[in-house]
């Protein structure tokens, strides 16, 4: 009987621990977007000053994953771009919408001029999203185990 309860105890911890890992998906998301967005910046850079390819076949080359690999597939299929994803703020959105159109827009030197003005700013953005994503995953995590825990002595 008493193993029963602790199995059944650890069982409880575990599971509150994953709700608090689920909880945090979207810090690790909007981590993950961030950084690929700033990402393709400073290869699209580079890319503008030597190679000079056309841009759909220079975003194909690029591996991106998750929602933003989603958006970056429309936006080469047919220049939409869809970004309501939860974890970016109407603000958010709007700007990455934004930089988003202005590839392939114009000369060389004018986007060049535009995305290295963006570098900066998506820097910053990338910076801010991975310490919110590891300050909050962590927070959820220990929330998650904590709750866990007081489940498992208010059984007891």
């Amino acid at each position: 009987m008493l193993w029963i309860k602790f199995v059944l105890g650890i069982l409880i911890v575990l599971f509150c621990t994953f709700l608090g890992y689920l909880f945090a998906a979207k810090y690790r998301e909007r981590k993950s977007f961030f950084a690929q967005m700033y990402e393709l910046n400073e290869k699209y850079l580079a890319e503008l000053k030597y190679a000079r390819k056309p841009l759909a076949k220079f975003l194909s080359d690029m591996n991106f994953k998750g929602d933003f690999a989603q958006v970056i597939k429309g936006f080469t299929a047919d220049r939409s771009i869809s970004l309501k994803y939860s974890y970016l703020s109407k603000e958010e959105q709007a700007e990455a919408e934004e930089y988003l159109k202005m590839l392939g827009r114009g000369d060389s030197h004018s986007q060049n001029g535009y995305f290295s003005a963006q570098s900066e700013e998506l820097l910053a953005r990338k910076n801010k999203s991975e310490k919110e994503a590891k300050s909050y995953t962590d927070l959820y995590l220990k929330l998650g185990l904590l709750a866990g825990l007081a489940f498992v002595i208010l059984i007891v």
